[in-house]
């Protein structure tokens, strides 16, 4: 069986101050049933994995450089995101895509320099609103998975996010239906590449305005596994309503 996850992306927001959520948090969720991961600025990292030892929390970052070492300011290796408590990264988000160029063998680099360090590499995957209403979703997701995801990848080493692009931060969320027939599509994808075994292995989130008022609902859909959450991640309150439906789903 798949672990649930429910995975916090705090994206550009956060100082030391944010920490006090997590406090919070792990007050209110001391054993949750699903695995739980929080993905703050890089320059929380650190200090969020300290705060979470001894909890059932886990700490991640949203990117990384593709190379080990080298003359790239401003940029963070996989090695480096490990050596301050990570055990995730998220790769290829759309924000990454879509503000800083990135294409799909640039996200594939980045998973297995991830994989090479001993991080779980979460691949995020979406299409955007003109391509849902030109019909192309289906053939937009078989694209990036292709050339976002390694070969060699398990389900040990890769989380799948699905994330349409016009719903994140809208308020906007796709129908049930929908969200159905992305996740059943990856599924089929990746058992056809990796065999069938290593594809029901692999998680399947569901990213994109997600919050506790329609998480119950999400989670009942057909091969979703969780979900990576944005704005609802920053509030103790709003992530524990999310950890709470995935636990009862």
């Amino acid at each position: 069986m798949r672990r649930k996850m429910a995975a916090g992306n705090w994206k550009m927001n956060g100082t030391a101050e944010a920490l006090g959520e997590v406090d919070t948090l792990l007050a209110a969720h001391p054993a949750p049933s699903c695995d739980v991961l929080i993905c703050p600025p890089a320059t929380l990292l650190h200090r969020l994995s300290d705060r979470l030892q001894g909890s059932a929390v886990r700490a991640g970052g949203q990117d990384c450089h593709a190379a080990e070492t080298g003359a790239h300011t401003g940029d963070v290796s996989a090695a480096m995101l490990k050596d301050a408590g990570a055990t995730h990264v998220i790769l290829g988000h759309s924000e990454r895509r879509s503000d800083h160029g990135e294409a799909d063998d640039t996200v594939r680099a980045k998973a297995e320099a991830a994989i090479g360090a001993d991080l779980v590499a979460i691949v995020c995957v979406g299409e955007t609103e003109a391509q849902r209403d030109a019909g192309e979703t289906l053939g937009v997701i078989s694209a990036q998975l292709k050339g976002s995801i390694p070969d060699g990848a398990t389900g040990e080493t890769l989380v799948v996010a699905y994330e349409p692009v016009w719903a994140i931060g809208t308020g906007r969320t796709p129908t049930l239906d929908q969200i159905a027939e992305v996740h059943d599509a990856i599924r089929a994808e990746l058992s056809e590449r990796f065999g069938a075994e290593t594809a029901d292995a692999v998680r399947l989130l569901y990213g994109g305005s997600v919050k506790p008022a329609n998480a119950e609902e999400i989670f009942g859909v057909s091969n979703v596994d969780g979900a990576l959450v944005g704005g609802a991640s920053l509030k103790a309150d709003d992530f524990g309503g999310i950890i709470a439906a995935l636990d009862a789903s």
